[in-house]
């Protein structure tokens, strides 16, 4: 049986995004852990225990994953794609936080299986407060199988 930690899975190419998301998350006193991946490659080694995470313990999984779309290696769409196609992590919420503002990469998230699509607003104090509401929804007052 699978376990969901308590932990957010961030996936964010951009160091200045993954900063901003720490801060975010220790100013709005969300105290789960952060892993942190830097390309879809990597998150999905992570979440599939391959690779340099090959000793992660497979049965925790992350509470919620936060997803850019535009990643090195491999896109945002096909790592979504890949969890959804998968029993272990299908189930998974995955929040889609990205810079596009394009209406296919809003479809196409919607149709492969996120769960919500959160535009990453460039003000920080805005970033704060969306980070703060996806924190209490997902992590607080949201319940998964």
């Amino acid at each position: 049986m699978y376990r969901k930690k308590s932990m957010i899975l961030l996936v964010e190419d951009n160091p200045d995004d993954v900063l901003l998301a720490r801060r975010a998350l220790k100013k709005n006193n969300i105290a789960n852990d952060l892993e942190v991946v830097h390309d879809g490659a990597e998150a999905l080694d992570y979440l599939f225990c391959r690779g340099e995470y090959a000793d992660r313990d497979p049965d925790e999984i992350p509470q919620v994953i936060f997803l850019d779309l535009k990643l090195p290696k491999v896109d945002g769409l096909s790592v979504l794609e890949e969890i959804r196609n998968n029993e272990k992590t299908k189930t998974i919420p995955v929040v889609v936080l990205t810079s596009s503002d394009e209406e296919q990469d809003l479809i196409e998230s919607y149709s492969l299986g996120a769960n919500s699509y959160v535009r990453k607003p460039v003000d920080f104090d805005e970033f704060i407060e969306a980070v703060r509401q996806l924190g209490l929804y997902w992590l607080i007052i949201n319940r998964t199988p």
